[in-house]
This record gives structure tokens, sequence and C-alpha cells, in this order.
């Protein structure tokens, strides 16, 4: 496994893991206006994250088509904001385990909706280890009360989940992890304030408590800021489909951490849906791959390589040419330091397999000597 893949998973799982960790946070926001306070966390997270766009951040959205635009604004309608408050919905009427369980089936939903999307198959160990994400981590949340309304909402917030890591990727590459989470949080703090206004009015911000303030500042500047950027890097280097596998460690980490403000307890159920949640990442992601062991291939005829050549003689592969050079060659096959072949600027003296500098005053007339 190369290390670029390492560090993507790295920073996938490091996102979910801070995104797990917030949801202690939620619960000292619980009595503060939902709206106000999402267009409060996202408008903070974007002031934080404008001095790491870069200088050509003009340019990268002056470029966006309108068709990106609006992929823009889904992704902050339907990914941040839309799932925000299907969360909170569905906790009205159900116990918070069920949304929880609805959003982990999202690595299922991505590891077959992506590929349906790019007209393939579904990669069989991303569905297998997709599979016993899902499985972790309904058995770290367990199941609780609800209704028809409840279900409905957790299925709204599976979809905003879902729709936070598929429509990122076609903006991902012109934006890049920062512009792109900067982006979305500006276009998420103004819907915010939209949906405030239309549900609340002047009442949609407050001034916040002592806790309050920590915890938005929390949420702003760990889990948007930090987290989005660490996500969406993740996605660039491993894919939507392997990035999404490791939001099966969300209601892992909210599970180890709720302990910590005696909001929850950690127990059996717990430790066997986290090595479940952890058995389907390692599957998943390619962890548990053995490498594929090295071949060289003969080239022309030279057959495999043989104890009783020297190393300077083996056969490689390669070359500008297409041809196959030797080991000590400045560039295998292309003919230009030490092989007795046209096009050379410095032969080999056949007869004591030393190197001299091709001159006309030498064998050869400063050409090959083959």
């Amino acid at each position: 496994m190369n290390r670029n893949r390492i560090r993507g998973m790295s920073l996938a799982a490091f996102a979910c893991v801070l995104v797990g960790a917030s949801f202690t946070a939620n619960s000292v926001l619980g009595d503060y206006p939902h709206a106000g306070g999402q267009a409060i966390r996202y408008g903070l997270a974007f002031l934080l994250l404008l001095p790491l766009v870069g200088r050509g951040a003009a340019t990268a959205l002056r470029a966006l088509t309108p068709r990106q635009w609006g992929r823009v604004a889904l992704l902050a309608a339907v990914g941040m904001v839309g799932f925000n408050l299907a969360v909170l919905a569905a906790e009205r009427t159900a116990e918070p385990a069920i949304p929880g369980v609805f959003v982990g089936c999202a690595p299922v939903v991505v590891a077959v909706l992506v590929p349906a999307v790019n007209g393939r198959r579904p990669t069989r160990p991303v569905l297998y280890g997709a599979l016993l994400v899902a499985a972790g981590a309904f058995t770290v949340q367990g199941w609780g009360r609800t209704d028809l309304a409840g279900i409905a909402w957790s299925v709204g917030a599976l979809l905003g989940e879902v729709g936070f890591a598929v429509l990122a990727v076609p903006v991902l590459k012109p934006l890049g992890p920062k512009l792109l989470s900067a982006t979305v949080c500006c276009v998420a703090a103004l819907e915010s304030a939209v949906a405030g206004l239309l549900s609340d009015g002047t009442a949609m911000v407050r001034v916040p408590t002592g806790q309050e303030s920590v915890a938005l500042l929390w949420q702003a500047a760990v889990v948007t800021v930090v987290g989005f950027v660490c996500w969406y890097m993740g996605v660039q280097r491993i894919g939507a489909e392997r990035a999404t596998l490791f939001s099966g460690l969300i209601p892992v980490s909210a599970a180890m951490t709720a302990p910590l403000v005696a909001t929850g307890s950690y127990g059996l159920a717990q430790g066997v849906g986290s090595a479940l949640v952890g058995a389907g990442v390692a599957l998943g992601s390619g962890v548990l791959r053995a490498p594929a062991p090295a071949v060289v291939a003969p080239v022309r005829g030279d057959g495999p390589l043989r104890a009783d050549t020297p190393p300077d003689r083996q056969p490689v592969a390669g070359g500008r040419h297409g041809g196959e050079g030797y080991e000590g060659d400045g560039r295998p096959g292309d003919g230009r330091r030490g092989d007795a072949r046209p096009g050379n600027v410095q032969g080999r003296d056949l007869a004591t397999g030393g190197r001299y500098p091709a001159r006309a005053d030498r064998p050869g007339g400063g050409r090959s000597l083959g």
C-alpha cells in the first residue's frame, strides 16, 4: 500500500473521529436556536478558512460553471444544513440511536451508488467492508423507540450523509479541499440564516452562554475547519467509496467520548461494534490485502535473472525507447550510457569492460561500437 493511500485513510479517519466527538458538543447546544447556531458555526468556519485558500481562489471560483455552483449549493443544503435539520427532527420523536443507525448505512449506499453512476459494478471488498461497518454502527448504538416520522427523518439524515460525500467529488478537483471547504461553509451559513429567519424570525440568534460559546467555537474551528479539510483531502486520495467507510468511526468516537461528560457508557456492545467497524474499514480500504509480489519480466528473449550473471549485466525492463537496458547504465535501455548500441555518447571497451569518452580519435570514431 502506497504512502498516498495511507495518508488518505488517516485523514478520513481523523475527520470522522472529530465529527463523532462533536456529538458531545451537540448536547450542550440543545437549547440554542438550531438554524441560527448553524449560521454562526459555518460563518465563523468560513472566516477561519479564508487565510488558507490561497491567492488563486478567486480565479478558481470564477471558472466554476453554473452547474458546478448548483452542486456546491446542493452540497451545502443537503450534506450540511439538511443533514443537521433531519437529525434534530428525527430526535423529536425517536431516540438518538435511530438516526445514528440509518447514518451508519451510508457506506453501503455509497459503495453501491458511486459505481452505478460511473457505469461499473460495486467493488466487492468495499461493499463487504461497508456491510461490516453498518453492522458495527448498529451494534454500537443499538435500537430504540421511534415512529414513522422518526424513521422518515432518519432516512433524510442518511441521504444528507451520502450527499456530503458524493456531491463534493466533481467540484473537489477544480477547487481543492481548502477552497471547497471555505466555499460550502459560506453557502451553508447563508442557507442556515435564511432557514432561521423563516422559522424563528429575529429569535434565530441570541447571546450564547459560556458553555454554548465553547461548543460553537469547537464545532466551527475543530469539527468544521479541521474536519472538513481533512475529510476532503482523504476523499481526494482514496475516493468517496473508501473514505465513507470511515464514517463508521463516528458512532464509535461518540460512544468512547460520551462517558467523559456522563452522557453514556462504553460497554461490551460498544466494544464488539467497534471491532466490527474496524474489520469493515480494514477490509474495504485494502489494509488486509496482501501486496502483489514484484515480478521482473524477461525482455526481448534475454531470459530470467541468473545467479551466474554479473549484477551490472542483469536485464531490466523499461527505457525511453522501449528496449531493455542493464543495471548500472545511466538510463535503462535508452542507449545513452554504458550500452553499445546506436545513439550512445559513451561507448564500452569490449575487451576490458572499461568505459571511455566517445571521441573521434578512439576506436569507433565517436559512434557506437556495436
